[in-house]
């Protein structure tokens, strides 16, 4: 698709100086293509989900930000600049869509997506939250945001409020487990159900490993 090609060698350039890998070109292309897959059982106008899923996280300000609930508003805003200034030859039309679709994907914003195409970014947006590569990415922004992995006095929250701003594992509880209720889509709910299977899978393979370690060390 020639559009779909102009925006990616664009995004090449415009991310150069990206420094966040759970949000760089590979999450925004794994976002699409998960939205194209959707859009063949869910149907909609591919333009605006193919346009709104590449510049979905244009805009993506650090998970401890005391304003990163807005990085949505503000990934809408810089893409219709950049839609008026280098791609031309999409409809101004379309402008309010994919400004909507954007700003409705976030999870954070709390802002419940009208249409099928918001429907559908959302869902591709938060299945990249789920499987193998949510796994790696919980990890990597705990790691920049200097958290733990998990609470060494209470690793499963047994005893203790859960806290994902202190560790890794606890965002699993608060968040990750719960997204595919979420979801928007019948395709979506599909994904969403093998991909939280794998995590869940990964927890109780982690939990073997922890009880294991403690035991060992109280022997």
């Amino acid at each position: 698709m020639e559009l779909e090609n102009k925006i990616i060698n664009f995004l090449k350039k415009e991310m150069t100086n990206n420094k966040d890998a759970a949000h760089d070109l590979g999450h925004l292309t794994r976002v699409a293509e998960k939205s194209k897959h959707i859009h063949k059982y869910e149907g909609g106008n591919l333009d605006v989900i193919i346009i709104a899923s590449y510049f979905h996280d244009i805009v993506s300000l650090p998970k401890d930000s005391l304003i990163c609930h807005y990085s949505s508003t503000f990934s809408a805003q810089k893409t219709i600049k950049i839609l008026k200034e280098h791609f031309k030859e999409i409809s101004a039309s379309l402008y309010g869509q994919i400004s909507d679709v954007i700003r409705s994907h976030s999870y954070s914003s709390g802002i419940k997506p009208i249409t099928i195409e918001a429907k559908i970014v959302q869902d591709a947006d938060r299945l990249d939250a789920l499987g193998a590569i949510g796994l790696a990415r919980v990890f990597y922004i705990a790691g920049t945001l200097g958290q733990k992995i998990y609470s060494e006095e209470d690793p499963f929250a047994m005893w203790r409020s859960l806290d994902d701003k202190k560790y890794a594992l606890d965002h699993f509880y608060t968040k990750l487990l719960k997204l595919p209720d979420t979801i928007n889509t019948n395709e979506g709910r599909n994904m969403a159900k093998e991909r939280v299977a794998y995590l869940s899978g990964y927890i109780e393979k982690l939990k073997e490993e922890i009880i294991s370690t403690n035991i060992t060390e109280n022997e």
